[in-house]
């Protein structure tokens, strides 16, 4: 890898949202390092972005398993010791487990499992990777989070996936802050309602105009914004 080089880390990336990332990235030159749970999606979504001419490798990675993110960290600071951009994608929506989206019927293990990915995930990669920011004093963070966690917007339906993304955004604040001073910009971002597995075939927007704002905010000029909400690159209230 040449000392210019810039390299990317993308969770849950084998499709959708988190694979218009790293196909958007690697074509402005990062060498991405596309995660995915499932090792052989992995490997054929690489396959695929290669096929295209792109630098993107694949690492599987289990966001819930503190042992397969510190398997990710090792391989990050052997392979590259160093580390531009962090897309925490990898995200799950289990509400449709408790029949009617009800709060009153909504199972803890339900709410449990959705933490576990959507928050605790998201933390715990940042714990392990924001060192190899750190060492070069720059990096960027980018939480793909919903309009659907928005406090100035609550409301009923779909209670563990809503509660979820709140904590992200609170994630994002508390980085940001921790960061603050630093070249370490973090913001969450609002892709909007994009034709995915979890968007369904009704969403208006494709996968790459969901991608759009996170690609922005991973690719932030220095003195960029931090600690921001955005969608379609403008700021969103939290």
């Amino acid at each position: 890898m040449n000392a210019t080089e810039k390299v990317a880390v993308v969770t849950g990336a084998n499709r959708g949202i988190g694979f218009a990332t790293c196909r958007q990235l690697a074509k402005q030159g990062f060498q991405v390092v596309l995660t995915s749970r499932d090792q052989s999606k992995g490997k054929a979504a690489v396959d695929q972005l290669q096929a295209e001419g792109l630098q993107v490798i694949h690492h599987p990675l289990e966001v819930t398993n503190p042992v397969s993110v510190e398997q990710l960290a090792n391989f990050m600071r052997q392979k590259f010791g160093r580390l531009e951009v962090l897309v925490n994608n990898a995200g799950v929506l289990l509400d449709y487990r408790d029949s009617d989206g009800s709060l009153f019927n909504t199972k803890i293990d339900t709410l449990r499992e959705t933490m576990e990915t959507n928050v605790y995930g998201p933390l715990r990669l940042s714990q392990g990777l924001v060192p190899l920011m750190q060492a070069h004093n720059s990096g960027r963070i980018v939480n793909v989070s919903s309009g659907a966690g928005q406090l100035s917007d609550m409301s009923s339906g779909y209670p563990a996936y809503r509660i979820s993304k709140t904590a992200l955004n609170a994630l994002t604040r508390i980085l940001a802050d921790e960061l603050k001073g630093t070249n370490i910009l973090v913001n969450s971002v609002c892709p909007g309602w994009v034709k995915t597995d979890m968007g369904g075939a009704n969403a208006p927007r494709t996968p790459e105009q969901g991608a759009d704002t996170i690609v922005w905010l991973a690719t932030l000029p220095n003195g960029g914004p931090t600690g921001g909400f955005w969608r379609n690159r403008q700021p969103i209230e939290w």
